[in-house]
Parts: structure tokens; sequence; C-alpha cells
């Protein structure tokens, strides 16, 4: 079996949800598209994205600044309330780039999320690319799919622990440091999926000077700031409940939710997460509009009602686990044919 009772409370899944279906986007893109070929009016490039970049950029620059002196207390809650919710919104703005959704230029589409890396404090825009559109391309595919949490760090959360109390610990734990996990897992599972090229350098070059440059100016706190919000913006934040409510299962076998609250106008709608899988060449503001042009599709599939409760369930119900995603084997071509690809479309 998948699952044990523990401590008699709920059902425990120790083992992945392994699916012989494809991934449902393409087939219901089709679907719809037969139905409303008037959503193709939709595809294409948001200019506005750029420019919520550049207030956020210059909002965090100015806080990084402000906050220099500030108390301690009074400094916790900035990072956490300002700087890390900032930082979350310019996550999904490198997202939105990754997939050429803020200009019809790819080049301009990269210099963006160059742009937007900056007060993340960590380069990391060029490389998060083409881990992504593996994650499009082959949703929950074994060895392809890097969003899918590891056997290893199943095994470390959920089959060696010891009890409720202790599986609630040590899934807080991860989700407090799940930053980490989402920075080193793709590397370790496709460490040859990155090129090392003009774009990764551009990346890591323009943000040693920022960084250099900040800290130089204003002194070394101010990267404390950038840091500081771009650990707590991937630990337990509101925002970064979306992690857990996009393909975490708790309901039957669904594999992707989408979240119509409030939280989508801090972060690019990226809520609206099956729209988005479905047409992953619509921009974020007309995410919406999907929805609301094809309703059947949308209304009847479950959804997450809560990103911070997505998080607390996580920690809380036994019954999910890092195993509480859909696997399938890889499927069609060849991996090597298929990264390579995946490699020429970045």
């Amino acid at each position: 079996m998948a699952v044990r009772k523990t401590e008699g409370r709920c059902l425990r899944r120790e083992h992945f949800i392994y699916s012989t279906q494809e991934e449902p986007h393409a087939a219901r893109k089709n679907a719809i598209l037969e139905k409303h070929p008037e959503i193709k009016a939709l595809m294409g490039p948001e200019p506005l994205t750029k420019w919520v970049v550049f207030a956020t950029i210059a909002l965090q620059v100015r806080m990084a600044v402000a906050t220099r002196e500030w108390s301690w207390p009074a400094y916790i809650a900035a990072v956490y309330i300002v700087g890390a919710t900032a930082n979350h919104s310019l996550f999904l703005a490198i997202h939105e780039f990754s997939h050429n959704l803020g200009s019809r230029s790819m080049i301009a589409n990269k210099l963006l999320a160059v742009a937007a890396n900056l007060p993340i404090g960590i380069p990391y825009c060029i490389s998060f690319k083409p881990y992504h559109m593996q994650h499009h391309r082959y949703q929950g595919e074994e060895d392809m799919d890097t969003d899918i949490p590891t056997a290893l760090e199943g095994w470390c959360i959920t089959k060696t622990s010891l009890g409720y109390t202790d599986h609630a610990l040590r899934k807080a734990a991860f989700v407090f440091f799940q930053i980490i996990a989402y920075a080193f897992r793709p590397m370790l599972v496709k460490p040859g999926l990155i090129a090392c090229d003009r774009w990764l350098l551009c990346n890591w070059t323009a943000q040693l000077l920022f960084d250099l440059t900040m800290a130089r100016v204003f002194g070394p706190g101010v990267l404390l700031y950038f840091f500081m919000s771009t650990f707590l913006a991937g630990s337990i934040h509101p925002t970064a409940g979306h992690f857990f409510a996009e393909h975490y299962v708790v309901d039957g076998r669904t594999e992707t939710y989408s979240y119509y609250g409030p939280l989508n106008y801090l972060s690019y709608n990226v809520g609206y997460h099956n729209e988005h899988h479905d047409f992953p060449n619509i921009p974020w503001t007309g995410l919406p509009k999907v929805r609301r042009l094809a309703p059947e599709f949308y209304e009847s599939l479950p959804q997450c009602t809560s990103w911070p409760g997505a998080i607390i369930r996580y920690i809380f119900d036994d019954s999910v686990s890092p195993f509480s995603r859909v696997k399938r084997a890889t499927m069609g071509q060849s991996a090597a044919a298929r990264d390579h690809g995946a490699r020429r479309s970045a």
C-alpha cells in the first residue's frame, strides 16, 4: 500500500502517486481552444510587467537603505511584510519572463529577468528557465520534472519519522528552509541542464556588481535586507503557500490546483495555475480572462482556497507529505533528445 495509518489519525502516504495517463493540460488546452478560439487573442507579452518590476526594484532598494538603523523588531517586521512580499513578487516576475511574456524579444525578456533578480541578491534567473520549461513540458515525469521532491526528501521527512509529532516538525522545518531545496534540487537531479553561456555570465556579473555597489555605497547592511527578504519569501510566508497549493495532491488524484484569492494581486496571478499550465503563453493579466471565457472547464476543478492554509495543511495533515505528488514514467522521445530541445528553447 502507498499509505499507512499512524497513531490512529489518518493515512500517511509513503510512496508517490503514479499515473499512467499523460499530464492533463495539453488535452484541456485543445478542448478549450476548439470551443473558445477567442482565447488566442490573449496570447503574447504584457508590457505592464516591466513597469511593475521596476517599481518593485525601487521599493526594495529604498527599503534596504531606509531600514539600516531600525530596531530589530521593526526591521524584522519590515523584512517579512515588505521585503519578503516584494522579493516573492520578483520571483514570479522572473517566472513571467521565463515564458517570454514581458516582451516580444527573447533578449529583452532575459535582460528584464536579470534586472528583476537584483534585489534577490543571489543570481538564479537564467538557470531557472530551463528547469521551469522542463516542469511544463514534462509535468510529473520521473527524472524530468525537478519540481517534484526527491525520494531522499521523502525518506528524510516522512519514511523515517517516528510519529505524527515528529512528522509535523520535520515538515515544518522543510517549509522554513524550503527555498534551499528549490535552489539545489534541480542542480542535483539534472546538473547538465544549465548551459554555461554568456547569459549565465551576464546574470552573475550583473548580480555581483549590484551587490558590491550597494554594499560599498550604503554599507553591507543593505545586503542583509536583500538576503533575508529572499529567505523569508521562500519560507513560512503567505505568498510561499503557492509552492504547496499548486501541485500537492490533496483531493483524489488531481495534480494541479488553482487559487483565486487576493494574494494573486501580489504574485502575478500565479494562483491561476490550471489556467497557466493550460496556456503558458498567456501573461498574468490574461489568466483571469481565460477562466471567465471558459468557466465550464475550470469551475468544477478542485481549488485551493487559501495559500497560508495550504502551508498549515502540509505541516499538520499527516496524510500530506513530499510523496503527495503525481509521477509518471518518462514518455515519448529519449531524455537526451528532450533535454536538447529544452536547452534550445531557453
